[in-house]
């Protein structure tokens, strides 16, 4: 099917939107309650038709009698009348709609893929695009349409996310809201019959208000569509693909979840090489690999300068970025010699990560991050902080001195933010938030910061051809 890029964007940008089978208590007509748009009702349920009307929708019995033309239609009826509900979509010239009904291929039945393969190919032959089905749809939370599961804060990240899972879709908008970065745009296609992964991708591709692309996927329809298209966009903006079904056992639960074909890891992790994407194995890093490359600028080099923490901690730090297939370098013999002359050794040490484990140290975090950006050894920044070790105008003047080297340096630089307490979490995500505010990503744990740093980096130099 010729995808039109220009419905497509109705689809995802609607002035006009229909649920058909809701309820006012049901997840898609409540879930809509902030959508900018005019959104209407098809309900043929007397009792039901009757409370939708009362929570304000106008409700009609067929989509026929809707007097405008519609850009988005969300489907929730039971599979026997998905058909019926298509046929209406393509007579009323619908831009697309989203099928959530599920109970298709996906079952694995005579009955679910014999329906599947009537609403196929009744889409096809009308050149009609569907989303799904059995899947959660669009999110768009600049014009509130969507899944309506976690806050909005009124800012959206130029961040898309791709998947074929309804679940991971609205668990990365909960997760990445938690991270400070609330998503653009988003969308779950499940089974994926008529619309798949790369018709997203290219649409995504673009589109000027997304600069990172994230994808959850099961599998694939059409590789070799999928690689072209794939290899044509992460040439222009970064691909993070988080690919489920490693495994045996993982192999065996997508066909139970949306029917599609399992790739062996091998080939799937050469192709995704290949076409300059990022591969991970975890929503965490997902989220992470997204935010280091959303905030960081170009990363080149592989050598770490590491600020903060006690010196146990500076052991396990410098291991852990090591681990992550970075270098924790010596210094230069100038940014000893200039650290000598304001950093004591009593509890604390500057070699690298330079331990910043007493008060008086604490307090000369500007200077040290300065030296290290100065620093010819050094490729990228990294701080250590946390909410326990200083107060609030502590914080404060780490999160100026970064935003400031941020602003003025081409070298990448990032804090680790952690906690060790209920109490703590709060605050270190607030913190976590200032500093992207400046532009400064924030990690949770060295871990996270380690690995998504290296991602970033194998990204850049694969676009540069290096690996």
């Amino acid at each position: 099917m010729k995808v039109d890029f220009a419905k497509l964007d109705r689809a995802f940008n609607p002035q006009c939107l229909v649920v058909v089978g809701g309820s006012p208590q049901s997840l898609w007509l409540r879930d809509q309650r902030n959508f900018k748009g005019r959104l209407y009702s098809v309900q043929v349920n007397p009792e039901t038709a009757k409370d939708i009307e009362a929570s304000g929708i106008k409700n009609y019995t067929s989509l026929l009698d809707i007097p405008e033309p519609i850009d988005l239609v969300i489907v929730s009826v039971p599979r026997e009348a998905a058909l019926k509900v298509l046929e209406d979509c393509v007579r009323k010239e619908v831009a697309a709609a989203h099928f959530f009904t599920a109970g298709f291929s996906e079952t694995d039945t005579e009955e679910g893929i014999r329906l599947e393969r009537l609403l196929t190919e009744m889409a096809e032959r009308a050149n009609f695009h569907l989303i799904g089905p059995n899947c959660m749809g669009i999110y768009n939370p600049k014009i509130g349409l969507g899944q309506i599961v976690w806050p909005y804060t009124g800012f959206a990240a130029p961040v898309a996310f791709i998947s074929q899972s309804g679940t991971h879709a609205t668990t990365f908008g909960q997760q990445a809201h938690l991270q400070g970065i609330d998503i653009n745009k988003s969308v779950s296609f499940g089974n994926g019959i008529v619309l798949d992964s790369p018709d997203y991708l290219e649409y995504f591709g673009q589109d000027p208000e997304i600069k990172v692309i994230g994808m959850y996927l099961e599998g694939v329809k059409d590789g070799k569509r999928f690689l072209k298209v794939l290899k044509e966009v992460s040439a222009r903006k970064p691909v993070v693909i988080w690919k489920g079904g490693r495994t045996e056992a993982g192999e065996r639960a997508i066909a139970s979840h949306t029917g599609s074909l399992a790739v062996s890891r091998e080939i799937w992790d050469a192709a995704v090489r290949q076409c300059g994407a990022v591969k991970v194995a975890s929503m965490e890093e997902l989220i992470d690999t997204l935010k280091a490359l959303l905030y960081l600028p170009p990363v080149h080099g592989d050598r770490v300068g590491i600020a903060g923490g006690s010196g146990g901690q500076s052991v396990a730090i410098a291991d852990v970025f090591a681990e992550a297939g970075l270098r924790v370098p010596l210094l230069t013999r100038e940014s000893y010699d200039e650290l000598a002359t304001f950093l004591t050794l009593i509890g604390g040490g500057y070699r690298n990560p330079i331990d910043t484990g007493n008060f008086h140290n604490l307090g000369q975090i500007k200077r040290v991050m300065e030296v290290l950006e100065r620093d010819a050894n050094v490729d990228n920044l990294v701080l250590l902080t946390g909410t326990r070790w200083g107060s609030m105008k502590t914080l404060e003047s780490e999160i100026d001195t970064l935003g400031d080297i941020r602003e003025k340096s081409s070298k990448p630089v990032m804090a680790i933010v952690s906690f060790s307490t209920p109490e703590e979490m709060q605050s270190a995500a607030e913190t976590t938030q200032k500093f992207q505010k400046r532009g400064v990503p924030a990690f949770p744990s060295i871990e996270r910061g380690a690995r998504a740093l290296r991602n970033a980096l194998d990204y850049y130099r694969r676009q540069k051809g290096i690996i």
